[in-house]
């Protein structure tokens, strides 16, 4: 089953399961209990915390959530926040972090690198901790619409559009999809 966040990332051929941590892992579950896949693959955009340029296109089966008062100490968390799911697929594994917020700081940016993540979305940290408590294999393919620094949200809205375009593209010469069918809602 392929599934993206929805609202401006919407794909016709993805099912939207909400923006952020909660509305994600609430409409995953939701879709777990009435509808179990055997596989999940998310799709969608990434922040690069320095290591990856624009329109890369990344997969991941690894995901965490650090937020930013962690890596500022000031902060702590008692909960396992690291998840890795099996990976036979993926050659080159890249940590995805996860948060309700979007870095803006190149020095957090490089903190964030200094702990094995390359990439933000929102989103993944919360489909991989469901994917494993319902135990089905999941993934992710990201692109990357922009750095994580001051310039990340104009960047985004930049770049979105044809990293949409490109992420499709991609999804169809690696035969993940077949043909792209709009649903007249599509950007």
């Amino acid at each position: 089953m392929l599934i993206c966040a929805g609202n401006s990332e919407n794909f016709s051929f993805a099912e939207p399961i909400g923006i952020g941590l909660i509305d994600s892992c609430i409409n995953l579950t939701r879709i777990m209990l009435f509808n179990k896949p055997e596989f999940l693959l998310f799709i969608g955009t990434a922040g690069s915390y320095g290591e990856y340029k624009p329109f890369d296109i990344i997969e991941s089966r690894s995901a965490v959530n650090i937020e930013s008062a962690f890596l500022e100490n000031k902060a702590y968390t008692p909960i396992d926040n690291a998840i890795k799911l099996e990976n036979k697929l993926c050659e080159n594994m890249v940590g995805v972090n996860s948060s309700n917020y979007i870095c803006t700081s190149k020095d957090l940016g490089k903190q964030y690198l200094s702990y094995g993540q390359g990439i933000e979305n929102m989103e993944f940290y919360s489909i991989l901790k469901v994917a494993k408590e319902f135990e089905v294999r999941a993934g992710g393919i990201f692109i990357i619409t922009n750095y994580t620094d001051e310039n990340a949200h104009s960047d985004f809205i930049k770049n979105h559009s044809k990293a949409k375009s490109l992420l499709s593209s991609y999804l169809l010469e690696k035969k993940i999809i077949t043909e792209i069918v709009s649903r007249g809602t599509e950007s």
